[in-house]
């Protein structure tokens, strides 16, 4: 130590802890950052920031687990209600930026954006909080139905099924509403509504783990190159040459001098009517010269007001500035380290890689390992969120003969009436696969919550390091537009795809179209014109599905079909 002393003049470990600090790496990870705090506390460090956080977190997030039924699409819309437009802890432009980050890397995408907002707003202890609350109710409530669903004999009643399909009929309608209200803060010009489109349709044509990563990416992609004009020189150069071998053309064949000679007699017939007209006005307006002079000085001097009053920037020069993140939205202040954030996202690559190896390489896996690590491949693999993890899990639970195809719909249908993430669908179906394999229901929902979860949010708490130390740059700016309106669009391929299995019955289990009877039309018609004309909240109108469901059970039973 004393030739460290005598070298260095301190030990290398003492330089790393002053550094670490100075530059308040613990406050800033745990959301206890004292500068941040003295400043929104107006200078005055009480030092009960962190404690006021987290009752704050506690206070505004404790019923979203209870309340936010209607899947990713509508859990976006309350969370831009909520925390942009009732507390303002993000503003609109953050909230857009997060929207296209948590859309574009894998993992529960409501989730995701609930978490940072928490970790935004109050920092790390806050955001796990935050997402405990969000998550657990839903989860505790299809662990519960696992256990109920292993006791149940191979066919329900009829009235359960009917109920169910009231559930999905409604949940169809409420997402299609909220498809149509993030698309209309999407969209904001025509680029953007041909994105939107564009990536509806292509969700829409083809289904696939990787396609809906590449769809977004090539928007962005598209959405960089118009903003920065790269296209515009190379068609300016194209339409003048086409319009050069079209002049060519007419003057070989002798059109040319015709042309010009009509045109030039519309010309001088213009300059004259135009003459005409002069000499007309002058003549009514001789008595009106001096107000007309005292209109005008009046003219320039407003505009002039005008043009001081907005620092002398034109229109179009004000548009094309790059935007000013406001101070209390900067989450370089009150995330995470950009190294610290590429480092999260290293270690989980490594965690990853070592589970995706012993998965493969072990003659001989215990169930519940299989269970955990399919779960973890699907955290990490999928992209789109709620809507594509369906499927997914489909073919890493029932194909193993893990869950029931039966069983496997009953819940399907039950978690698109239930609070909080689709992803609690893991809960489901981990506790019924310890159930069928004789281990403990508990032990296999924590392993299917833990695995499901886990991927998506240290991604996202990686990557939110590594955003804020690029967000600020044009062509990032720009890419999440066109990323953005992709994703709005990918949640109307959630509508068809629900909307295609939303009816199930004795005779089709498996699911079939909610267009095969008018009442599901109708109740799905029904949810949505709540929503929009009538201010209907997604649980009243899950209810109300579930109530005209029931209703319907009855006609049908009264009627002998």
């Amino acid at each position: 130590m004393d030739i460290l002393k005598k070298h260095w003049g301190r030990p290398p470990a003492a330089d790393w802890m002053r550094s670490l600090k100075r530059s308040n790496f613990y406050g800033r990870f745990f959301g206890n950052d004292d500068s941040n705090d003295d400043q929104s506390n107006g200078g005055n460090g009480n030092g009960n920031s962190r404690g006021s956080g987290l009752s704050s977190t506690v206070r505004e997030n404790w019923y979203l687990g209870f309340t936010a039924f209607g899947g990713p699409p509508v859990h976006f819309k309350i969370f831009h209600d909520k925390f942009v437009t009732k507390l303002g802890w993000i503003d609109e432009q953050v909230y857009q930026e997060l929207f296209s980050v948590c859309q574009s890397f894998s993992g529960p995408g409501s989730t995701k954006m609930h978490y940072c907002i928490n970790l935004i707003h109050n920092g790390f202890l806050s955001a796990v909080l935050g997402f405990l609350m969000w998550s657990l109710p839903g989860a505790l409530g299809m662990f519960g139905l696992a256990i109920g669903v292993s006791n149940i004999g191979t066919s329900l009643p009829r009235a359960v099924y009917a109920l169910l399909s009231g559930l999905n009929a409604a949940t169809v309608g409420i997402i299609a509403l909220a498809a149509v209200q993030l698309a209309q803060k999407a969209i904001t010009d025509k680029m953007t509504r041909s994105l939107v489109f564009l990536g509806a349709a292509a969700g829409l044509l083809y289904n696939a783990l990787w396609y809906f990563p590449l769809l977004m990416l090539v928007a962005g992609g598209m959405a960089v190159v118009h903003d920065f004009c790269w296209l515009h020189g190379p068609v300016k150069r194209v339409a003048g040459g086409v319009w050069s071998v079209k002049q060519t053309f007419m003057l070989l064949f002798g059109r040319g001098e015709k042309r010009r000679r009509r045109e030039e007699r519309t010309r001088r017939e213009a300059d004259d009517m135009e003459m005409s007209q002069r000499e007309t006005d002058n003549k009514n307006d001789n008595n009106n010269d001096n107000n007309h002079a005292s209109s005008s000085s009046n003219h320039k001097t407003g505009t002039r007001m005008t043009q001081d009053t907005d620092g002398g920037v034109p229109p179009s020069t004000a548009e094309t500035e790059p935007r000013i993140v406001p101070p209390s939205h900067d989450l370089n202040s009150k995330v995470i380290f950009w190294r610290f954030g590429l480092l999260l996202i290293l270690l989980f690559l490594v965690s990853f890689t070592v589970i995706m190896l012993l998965r493969g390489l072990l003659p001989t896996k215990p169930l519940l390992y299989r269970l955990f690590s399919n779960m973890y491949l699907a955290g990490t693999i999928i992209f789109g969120g709620g809507p594509v993890v369906i499927p997914l899990l489909r073919e890493y639970v029932v194909a193993e003969n893990w869950v029931s195809p039966r069983d496997f719909l009953i819940g399907l249908a039950l978690i698109q009436g239930f609070p909080g993430p689709n992803f609690n669908f893991a809960v489901y179906l981990g506790a019924l696969t310890a159930i069928n394999g004789g281990y403990s229901a508990a032990l296999g929902a924590l392993l299917g919550y833990i695995g499901i979860f886990v991927p998506g949010l240290v991604t996202m708490h990686g990557t939110m390091g590594v955003w804020g130390a690029i967000r600020g740059m044009r062509w990032v700016r720009s890419g999440l537009r066109g990323v953005n309106a992709a994703a709005v669009g990918l949640i109307y391929t959630a509508v068809y795809r629900l909307w295609q299995i939303g009816w199930i019955d004795e005779g089709f289990q498996q699911g079939t179209s909610l267009a095969n009877d008018p009442w599901w039309v109708v109740v799905t018609a029904t949810s949505y014109v709540g929503g929009c004309w009538y201010g209907v909240s997604p649980p009243v109108a899950c209810l109300l599905g579930a109530v005209l469901g029931l209703v319907r059970y009855g006609v049908v039973q009264g009627q002998g079909l």
